[in-house]
């Protein structure tokens, strides 16, 4: 874990968002409070899946469309 001052960190900015990848990085202000700074790792979204290859015409979703509104 790292700790830098508010100046620090201010002056030395890309370098502490590179370190940040890494290590948790502490930075204190001088009235006392601290805080943390750490990379956000993006996962997939559940939504992200592969798509299906498949025969299906135009008239067949219209089709099965016009059947599900009828029921």
């Amino acid at each position: 874990m790292l700790v830098f001052t508010y100046s620090e960190a201010r002056k030395k900015l890309a370098e502490v968002l590179d370190l940040a990848k890494e290590n948790e990085v502490l930075i204190k202000r001088r009235n006392g409070d601290t805080f943390s700074l750490s990379q956000v790792r993006r996962g997939s979204s559940p939504l992200d899946v592969p798509g299906l290859s498949v025969e299906v015409t135009t008239n067949d979703l219209v089709a099965a469309v016009r059947e599900g509104r009828e029921r």
